[in-house]
């Protein structure tokens, strides 16, 4: 959550008006992430968070943040967009698209253990469960097509050892795209970016409880294992290593399964899928790092991180049962 596009106080201002949140009494920017521009906005109403949408377009928002209203609506603990009187959610700011959503309580647990990891898979589980009546459809825009149309753009920047890995990476998630199995995986609307720093907890020091999941703007359509593989990939690794945490992931997915169990194909596809989420943010992170943008606020992550998870993923594959291979 980078600052892109500054937003002066006055358009803030007749935006809080427009939404009945009273008056401006401070703006401030959002150093985390790398893809928006957000702002803490503090206002007679209340704290909320305003977004200036980068990359996103006006046609593809509705789908973000009416998934966050309808999960809202089923009583998950996520941002609520904000709208006028006409019912409206999404504005223009600097020429560009933008959003309120409420801000939520609490703090990051950027050293989850099982506890929190256990709340996670719950909370995701159930978030998994809510979308079977969301009505509105939209592709994962950093999927496969996005993989395919990035890899290329990237090989020529990279040692040859680390281009093979992505080549040949690549070449295996292709298979596995096109094969019956993974065509079948259940599917709908996943948050697909549901890391450590996008949830919020409150309470007392080692018992802190779960109290909100935000940043729905990689949001979109696909398999709930991939989503299951995101968060597992960062809420139950040895950050030094890669190496998936045995204890915090068998919690993780224990709790998932408590309110969604898998299927037999999704136990059997799960050590591809967290291939899959590690090669998803490897690109990412190697995108940014060699086509950086200019913002007041950014700092790009280390791809280095997720190309120690992918090596580790196919070194040492991971099943949540260890007889579903």
């Amino acid at each position: 959550m980078a600052v892109y596009t500054p937003v002066p106080e006055h358009e803030v201002q007749a935006l809080l008006s427009r939404l009945n949140l009273g008056e401006l009494q401070q703006l401030s920017g959002i150093s985390a992430g790398i893809e928006n521009s957000n702002f803490f906005v503090d206002c007679t109403a209340g704290r909320y968070v305003l977004t200036v949408f980068e990359r996103l377009t006006p046609a593809q928002l509705p789908f973000y943040l009416g998934l966050m209203q309808h999960l809202a609506a089923k009583g998950l603990p996520v941002p609520a967009p904000q709208a006028d009187a006409q019912g409206q959610i999404l504005f223009e700011l600097q020429g560009k698209p933008a959003a309120v959503v409420s801000c939520l309580r609490g703090s990051h647990q950027l050293s989850p253990n099982v506890f929190h990891c256990e709340q996670l898979g719950h909370c995701l589980a159930r978030l998994h469960l809510a979308v079977a009546d969301f009505p509105l459809f939209q592709p994962n825009l950093r999927g496969l097509p996005w993989w395919q149309q990035v890899a290329p753009t990237l090989l020529d920047q990279l040692p040859a050892d680390t281009a093979a890995l992505l080549r040949g990476e690549l070449h295996f998630q292709l298979e596995l795209a096109g094969s019956a199995a993974f065509q079948e995986l259940p599917r709908g609307a996943i948050h697909a970016d549901l890391f450590r720093d996008n949830a919020m907890f409150e309470g007392l020091p080692g018992r802190e409880q779960l109290c909100g999941v935000f940043d729905f703007y990689f949001a979109g359509v696909d398999s709930f294992l991939f989503d299951l593989a995101v968060c597992l990939n960062d809420w139950c690794i040895d950050l030094a290593s890669g190496r998936l945490i045995e204890e915090r992931a068998t919690a993780l997915v224990a709790a998932y399964e408590a309110e969604r169990p898998l299927s037999a194909a999704e136990h059997r596809l799960l050590p591809a899928l967290l291939r899959a989420a590690a090669l998803r943010f490897w690109l990412s992170r190697l995108d940014d790092w060699y086509r950086p943008r200019d913002a007041q606020l950014l700092k790009p992550h280390d791809p280095t991180h997720f190309e120690r998870v992918l090596r580790e993923r196919r070194l040492n594959p991971w099943h949540a049962m260890k007889d579903a291979s």
